[in-house]
C-alpha cells in the first residue's frame, strides 16, 4: 500500500511538471522563436508520459492486490466469526442474508483502499500540484477559478446523505434476493409439485424491480456530484477567460503564462471529478463497512469457560435439574429434571414441540438455558471446553446433513487421520457398502446438494458411518428412522443398535415401537417431564404414554386392515 501510495504521488505530480512545461514551450519557442529549446522542452514533457504509464501500471496492479487480499481476509474473518455464534442466530438470519454479508458486502468495500490511495494519492496530489502551479502563475486568476466553489458545499452534503440511504436500502433488497434464490433453489421439488413457478417468479420480480430503481436513483444522486463540480468549474474558466483574457490583449500576461495556467486547471478537471464521485463511491462502502462491523460486534452467546477434563467413557451420565429455555415470550422448557444414566439408553417421547430436540441442542450447547444446570459426569457442561464437549457427542437426525462432495468425504469430514481399516469397519458397521459398491464411483460418488443424489436410507447411513468413525461416549438420535422404507429401517435400526452398544444413549422417537427396550422413557409435554419409568411401569400407569401408545398402535393397526 505504501509503495502503491508512492508511485502514485509519482503518476499524480507529472500533470503539474507537464502543466509548467507547456510556459517556456510556448513562451521561448512558439513566441520566442527558440528552435533549439524543443529537443529540450519536447523530451522533459515524453519523459513524463512515460514515468505516467510506468507508474499507473505499477500502482494498479499493487491495488489490484490489496484489494482482493483484503476482500479475501475479510470474508475469512466474517465466517470464522460466523461460526463461533450460536444456533438461535441461524435460526433468526437465512443463508441467503448472510451469504449476501460475506460476499455482497465484502466486495462492496472491496475497493475501500483503491479509494483512498488513488484519491488521497494520486488524484488529491495531482489536484494540489496543479494549484500551486496556477498560484505561481497568477493568484489572482486561481481565486476566480475557484469562485463558484462554495455553490458545492450544501448539495453534495444532501447528496451523500441520499446516496447512503439508497445503499443502506439497496443492500437489504440484495439480502432479499439472495434469500429468495435460497429458498427457491433449495424447494425446487415443492416448488414444481405446487405449480407455484409463477408465484415465485412474480415475488423475485418484484425484489430484483426495487433492485433496478434503487440502484438507477444511487447512480443519479453519485452523478449529481461530478455534475455540480462541472457547473463550478465551467463557472471559474469563464470568470478567468474575462479577466485574463483582457489582460492578455493589453500586454500584461504572455500567452505562455495563459496557456499553462489553462492547462493546470484543464488537467486539474478529471482529478477533482474523480475526487467528488469517490464521495459518493465512500458513502457505498460505508453503508457495507457498518454492516460489516454490525455482524464482528455480535458476539457469541455460547462461549467457553476454563478447560475442563472430560468424562472418561465409563462416566458419561446426564443430569438436567430445573431446565428452563425461552425464545422470546415462547417458554420451550419450563423446569426439566431427569437423568440418563452411563451405558444405558433414555428415550424422549411425547407430543411434537413438548421440547424433545430443544434438549439435544442444550446438551450439545448449541444454546445455552435460562436457568437450571446440566450435568455430564457429574461436572456442569458450562465449565467444559465446548470443542472437548462436543467431542462427547455423536449426532444421527431424522435430516443427515450432507455436502455437495463425495459419499467418503462426506463420511471422514475433513479428516485425515482415519486409517483405511477404520473407515472400512465403520462403513461394514453402517451397511454403507451395501448400496456404495453399486455407484459408478463407490465411495468417491458425488452425495449432490444435500445429498440429493442419495435416498434416505443411504444418507442416514453414512451418518451412522460418521458416527462410528467419531467413536464418541454419548449417542444422540434423533427421530433416525422415522422417515424410511421397512427394509431401510431395518439396516439403519440394525447399525444403530451395533453403534450405542456401551453407550450412553438418547433417542428422540415418535414410533413408540422402537423405543419398548429402553432401560428409561422420559415422557415430555408443554416443556415438562410428564412421566418416566420403562415401557412396562409407564403403561400400568395408564397415564400419557400409554395414551400415546393406545393410539399410535390403534393407527397403526387400522392402516394394516
Amino acid at each position: 500500500m505504501a509503495l502503491a501510495a508512492l508511485l502514485m504521488i509519482i503518476e499524480g505530480s507529472t500533470l503539474a511538471f507537464l502543466s509548467y512545461a507547456l510556459k517556456p514551450l510556448f513562451d521561448r519557442v512558439f513566441v520566442g522563436g527558440e528552435v533549439g529549446a524543443v529537443w529540450l522542452i519536447g523530451g522533459f514533457i515524453l519523459s513524463l508520459f512515460f514515468i505516467r504509464a510506468a507508474t499507473s501500471v505499477a500502482s494498479r496492479a499493487l491495488m489490484t492486490a490489496v484489494a482482493q487480499r483484503t476482500a479475501a481476509a475479510l470474508q475469512v474473518d466474517m465466517l470464522r466469526h460466523l461460526l463461533t455464534l450460536e444456533g438461535g442466530f441461524f435460526q433468526t438470519h437465512s443463508p441467503g442474508k448472510l451469504i449476501e454479508r460475506v460476499q455482497g458486502d465484502t466486495a462492496a468495500v472491496q475497493s475501500v483502499w483503491t479509494l483512498l490511495i488513488t484519491g488521497f494519492g494520486r488524484d488529491t496530489v495531482a489536484l494540489i500540484s496543479l494549484a500551486v502551479v496556477a498560484v505561481a502563475i497568477d493568484p489572482v486568476w486561481a481565486a476566480f477559478a475557484i469562485v463558484g466553489t462554495p455553490l458545492l458545499i450544501l448539495p453534495a452534503i444532501v447528496a451523500q446523505r441520499y446516496i447512503r440511504r439508497k445503499v443502506q436500502h439497496l443492500r437489504q433488497q440484495a439480502e432479499q434476493r439472495a434469500t429468495r434464490l435460497d429458498e427457491i433453489f433449495h424447494g425446487i421439488t415443492a416448488i414444481k409439485l405446487n405449480r407455484i413457478e409463477g408465484y415465485q417468479l412474480g415475488r423475485f420480480s418484484q425484489i430484483i424491480a426495487s433492485i433496478v430503481r434503487a440502484e438507477t436513483k444511487s447512480a443519479a444522486s453519485r452523478a449529481a456530484i461530478p455534475a455540480l463540480i462541472d457547473i463550478v468549474t465551467g463557472i471559474g474558466f469563464f470568470a478567468v477567460i474575462l479577466f485574463g483574457g483582457a489582460q492578455i490583449a493589453s500586454g500584461e500576461r504572455t500567452v505562455g503564462d495563459f496557456m499553462a495556467f489553462f492547462s493546470a486547471m484543464s488537467l486539474a478537471f478529471q482529478p477533482l471529478r474523480r475526487l467528488g464521485d469517490m464521495a459518493g463511491q465512500w458513502q457505498i462502502a460505508l453503508v457495507s463497512l457498518r454492516r460489516i462491523y454490525g455482524l464482528f460486534d455480535r458476539e457469541p452467546v455460547v462461549r467457553s469457560r476454563a478447560a475442563a477434563t472430560p468424562p472418561s467413557p465409563a462416566d458419561t451420565g446426564l443430569r438436567l435439574d430445573d431446565v428452563r429455555l425461552s425464545y422470546g415470550d415462547h417458554e420451550v422448557l419450563r423446569g426439566v429434571s431427569f437423568t440418563a444414566e452411563a451405558g444405558k439408553t433414555t428415550a424422549l417421547v411425547g407430543p411434537s414441540g413438548a421440547g424433545k430436540s430443544t434438549i439435544f441442542n442444550l446438551l450439545t450447547r448449541l444454546v445455552d438455558p435460562q436457568s437450571g444446570v446440566i450435568e455430564l459426569g457429574g461436572q456442569d457442561i458450562l465449565d467444559f471446553d465446548l470443542d472437548r464437549l462436543r467431542d462427547q457427542f455423536s449426532v444421527v437426525s431424522q435430516d443427515a446433513s450432507l455436502f455437495d462432495e463425495t459419499i467418503r468425504e462426506n463420511i471422514l469430514l475433513g479428516r485425515t487421520d482415519i486409517a483405511e481399516a477404520d473407515l472400512q469397519r465403520a462403513l461394514q458397521a453402517a451397511h454403507v457398502p451395501e448400496f456404495a459398491e453399486a455407484l459408478p464411483l463407490g465411495l468417491d460418488t458425488p452425495a449432490g446438494p444435500r445429498g440429493s443424489s442419495l435416498s434416505g436410507g443411504q444418507r442416514q447411513r453414512i451418518a451412522i458411518a460418521r458416527a462410528v468413525l467419531r467413536d464418541a461416549p454419548i449417542l444422540l438420535l434423533d427421530e433416525a428412522t422415522s422417515a424410511l422404507d421397512a427394509t431401510s429401517e431395518r439396516l439403519v435400526q440394525d447399525a444403530l443398535d451395533r453403534l450405542s452398544e456401551g453407550r450412553t444413549t438418547l433417542v428422540i422417537a415418535h414410533r413408540l415401537a422402537t423405543v419398548r427396550n429402553a432401560d428409561k422413557i422420559v415422557v415430555l409435554e408443554n416443556g415438562t417431564v410428564a412421566e418416566e419409568g420403562t415401557h412396562e411401569t409407564l403403561l400400568a400407569r395408564d397415564g400419557l404414554y400409554a395414551s400415546l401408545c393406545r393410539l399410535q398402535f390403534s393407527d397403526e393397526m387400522q392402516g394394516r386392515g
